[in-house]
This record gives structure tokens, C-alpha cells and sequence, in this order.
């Protein structure tokens, strides 16, 4: 039988070579189709031209192709199957000691990971339409809605979750609240998914935030869900691998939707059900998305109140690029930032454990 850190590790390291292996097949097609924007030039929250964005870009958003993201959940996914038929076909060797897809700790966050990305790529293709025009913003919140609601309900119903961990407190029980918090968080999540705007970025924020819920889901036993959150990672380890400036793709909605659906799954899963606080440590292990949500709300709420701009230009990264930062100092900032944060949560996950 194979350690339980070994059941964790390979996933990851198989899902960063298969990310490695099939991204020049995904990017020969990409730029084989242009799946790139057809027309330059971004909207801004308000729906006026975000002038300061697109002078910053400068069109660049016109020569890279999106749909990036494939290649993370694409990687993750072919993992998942394969090493599960392996288990099927081999049970009583280490290969059933990989297979990591099971009912109680990874249907739900794998169901999640695969209906954003399909989501995603719809909004995509439309995107890189000769219209240019995705998904309506309703269409994907009604969506994410439908889907959160539905997830809440199952937490709810099926799994009896009726309550959240409170650090150093303990258990704080809120019946079928459980389904609307689900919702919420969801919604939030899914918002901080605009920190997908600079080479890099997203994919080494989402890659430390997805390996803390990996070291909590470990601590707590659930192996599996750990196997997954590190497979992600290993999958946005290959992703970043050919996103370092200049990037040779964007990650967009197929990739950034499908990673925060999966994220608002992974933290319920790792709170009650696994006995410890993964809710609770949300905002402290996601901080950066936090400040990228929050960002974006107080710029909307400045224009609209005192008719004037807060930042130069919302999110939170894009006012550095403004002030003159260079694009790679924004990014590696932001990584140091997403480590430390990402460890902070986790420590304070494991007391609350401890």
C-alpha cells in the first residue's frame, strides 16, 4: 500500500506532465483557429471603454489566444479517469491506491471543476466570435446560481452538513442557511475571477491557494480531495510554464471558472465534513482574491457616489500597472503575497484542527 503523501504527490506530479505533454497540442489549435479576440479594447465595470486598461495592453489581448485554462482542467481530469480505470483494471495494485475519484470526497468538486470549464469554453468561443460579444454576465451568474443552489441543497440533504467551523470557537450550527451561504460564497468566488488580467497571474495565485486546501484536506484524512487539489495544482504548474511573460495563452472563463467552482466545493469540504474550518479560512488563504473583489466594488461604489475614480483602474493589479509597475513585478509580488497568505490560512486550518 502506498503512503498516503505518495497518493497525494503523484497526482500532482502526473497531472504537471500531462499539462506539459498536451499544451503544444492545445496551443497549435488555438492559434491554428485564431482563438484570440477579434476586436482590441475592454469594457470597463460601468460599461463605459476602460480606456487606462486598454492603453496599458495595448491590443495584446488580440494576438494571444484564450481558453488557456484547458490545459489545467483538461490535465486534471484526464488524471483523475485514468488513474481510476487503472484502479478498476488493477485493483489489488498501487494503481487502486491512486485512484482518488470517490463519492464522498471528490464527485462534487470534480462535477464543479468540469461544469464551470464547459461554461467557461461556451463563453469563450462566443468571445473570440467576429461579434466579440460572451455569455451575458446574468447568463453566467444565473448559472453559477443554479449550480451553487443545487450543490448547497446536496451538502444540506445528502451530506446532513448543517453547520460551519469557527476558529478557536468550534461549531457554529445554521440548519439549511448552509445552502444560501453556499450561493454567496459562490457568487464571490466566482467574482474573483477577473484576477486573470496579467501573464501569470491567476495561475500562481490559484496554484498556493489550492495547495493550502490540499495540506488541510491531507491533515484532515480526506486523501482523496487532497489528491485533487493537488493534481490542480500540479495542472496550473503546467499551465504557468508557458504563461510567463509573454504569455502564450490566457487562461480566461474556461479556466478561471471552472478553478472558482471548485474552490467555493473544496472549502465546504474541508470545514465540517472534515472537521476543521476551511470556510472560515477562505478569506485569509484567498486574500488576494478578496482585495480583486473588493477592489472592483469600491471602484464601481466611488464613480457612482462621488463621480470620480478610487483607483486609476480596477482591480487592485491593474492600479499598479497604472502607477507604473512593470507587469512581472505586479505578478511575482502577488505570488510572494498568495504563498504567504496561502500558509497563514493553513496554519491557522491545522490549529483549529490541532
Amino acid at each position: 500500500m502506498l503512503p498516503s503523501l505518495a497518493r497525494v504527490l503523484i497526482p500532482a506530479a502526473s497531472a504537471f506532465v500531462v499539462g506539459i505533454a498536451m499544451t503544444p497540442i492545445v496551443a497549435h489549435y488555438l492559434y491554428r483557429f485564431r482563438a484570440w479576440k477579434k476586436r482590441p479594447g475592454k469594457t470597463a465595470l460601468d460599461g463605459t471603454e476602460a480606456r487606462v486598461f486598454n492603453a496599458l495592453h495595448n491590443g495584446h489581448e488580440v494576438k494571444a489566444p484564450r481558453m488557456g485554462g484547458i490545459v489545467v482542467w483538461g490535465s486534471v481530469v484526464i488524471v483523475t479517469l485514468a488513474f481510476s480505470i487503472m484502479g478498476i483494471m488493477a485493483p489489488l495494485s498501487y494503481f487502486s491506491d491512486l485512484a482518488f475519484l470517490s463519492r464522498s470526497q471528490t464527485w462534487i468538486p470534480l462535477a464543479a471543476l468540469i461544469v464551470g470549464a464547459i461554461v467557461g469554453l461556451a463563453d469563450d468561443v462566443l468571445t473570440i466570435s467576429e461579434e466579440g460579444r460572451g455569455l451575458r454576465l446574468r447568463t453566467r451568474l444565473a448559472i453559477v446560481c443554479a449550480l451553487a443552489l443545487w450543490i448547497g441543497w446536496w451538502f444540506w440533504a445528502k451530506l446532513a452538513v448543517t453547520s460551519i467551523g469557527v476558529p478557536f470557537v468550534g461549531v457554529l450550527v445554521i440548519g439549511w442557511l448552509i445552502i444560501p451561504l453556499f450561493v454567496i460564497i459562490s457568487l464571490a468566488v466566482y467574482a474573483s475571477g477577473v484576477i486573470d488580467g496579467i501573464d501569470g497571474l491567476s495561475g500562481g495565485v490559484f496554484a498556493s491557494i489550492f495547495a493550502a486546501y490540499a495540506i488541510i484536506a491531507f491533515s484532515q484524512g480526506q486523501i482523496d480531495l487532497a489528491a485533487l487539489c493537488a493534481a490542480i495544482v500540479g495542472g496550473l504548474l503546467a499551465f504557468l510554464w508557458f504563461n510567463i511573460p509573454p504569455a502564450r495563452f490566457y487562461m480566461s472563463d474556461t479556466g478561471t471558472m471552472a478553478l472558482t467552482l471548485a474552490l467555493a466545493v473544496v472549502a465546504f469540504m474541508t470545514d465540517s465534513l472534515g472537521g476543521g474550518i476551511g470556510i472560515a479560512v477562505l478569506p485569509i488563504i484567498g486574500a488576494l482574491l478578496v482585495a480583486t473583489v473588493i477592489s472592483n466594488l469600491l471602484q464601481v461604489f466611488w464613480k457612482r457616489f462621488f463621480g470620480k475614480k478610487l483607483l486609476r483602474v480596477a482591480p487592485l493589479h491593474h492600479h499598479f500597472e497604472a502607477l507604473g509597475w512593470p507587469g512581472y513585478k505586479v505578478v511575482m509580488r502577488y505570488w510572494v503575497l498568495s504563498i504567504i497568505f496561502a500558509f497563514l490560512g493553513a496554519i491557522v486550518a491545522l490549529s483549529a484542527i490541532a
